[in-house]
């Protein structure tokens, strides 16, 4: 079984899925030998995202009064929870300043946010200014230009299927489901994967403490 689920990961960060996730779409790095991009998920500890176009769907709406509204989905919320569980930290590197973020980031208890960084690059730097962390430790996902600085230096890259195709070119790996609707889930459920941590998860939920 253990052998079966490290083919699976190989086939989804190569591009080449299963014929039954058809819907796959890791086309970065295509190039690189399946082994390498392995290695690289095993040795993630940080997961870090974009906000807009990737924790949301990207869109802007405003109610009646004025007041912005963001739509954050449960599955990628409980997906940031469950790679806590597992020892993975996961901060949010956004351009933009919203007490919406900070909210949901309070929610998912995350400590290492940075709102409102134009140039991520920096915010990144000091974000791992305590040397808790290697970039080859990071992961990022992103949805557009923007992002591609950030992209360029980390250990592993993500985006979701919607995401600017400049971005999709580049990256380790391109998401099946898009931002704000499972893309982060995804990437957190490939990361544990990749880390021999996703099975047991399952089975510990599956067979409930008193059958393990």
């Amino acid at each position: 079984m253990k052998q079966r689920a490290n083919e699976t990961t190989s086939q989804r960060v190569t591009g080449r899925p299963p014929k039954k996730d058809a819907g796959t779409r890791g086309r970065g790095d295509a190039a690189l030998p399946s082994k390498d991009l392995l290695c690289r998920l095993k040795n993630i500890r940080l997961l870090l995202l974009d906000v807009d176009g990737v924790l949301t769907d990207g869109g802007l709406y405003y109610g009646n009064s004025g007041e912005e509204l963001k739509r954050f989905c449960v599955r990628d919320g409980a997906g940031i929870w469950l790679a806590q569980q597992l020892g993975l930290e996961v901060g949010l590197l956004t351009g933009k300043s919203s007490a919406l973020v900070r909210r949901r980031a309070e929610e998912l208890n995350m400590k290492r946010v940075v709102q409102g960084a134009i140039d991520k690059v920096p915010a990144l730097e000091g974000m791992l200014a305590d040397g808790t962390y290697a970039l080859s430790e990071v992961a990022y996902m992103g949805d557009d230009i923007l992002d591609l600085p950030v992209i360029r230096r980390v250990g592993f890259s993500a985006c979701p299927a919607d995401a600017h195709e400049e971005v999709m070119r580049r990256v380790s790996y391109a998401c099946s489901r898009p931002g704000g609707r499972g893309a982060v889930r995804e990437l957190v459920e490939l990361v544990l994967e990749a880390q021999g941590k996703l099975g047991p998860l399952v089975r510990q939920y599956w067979e409930g403490p008193g059958n393990a």
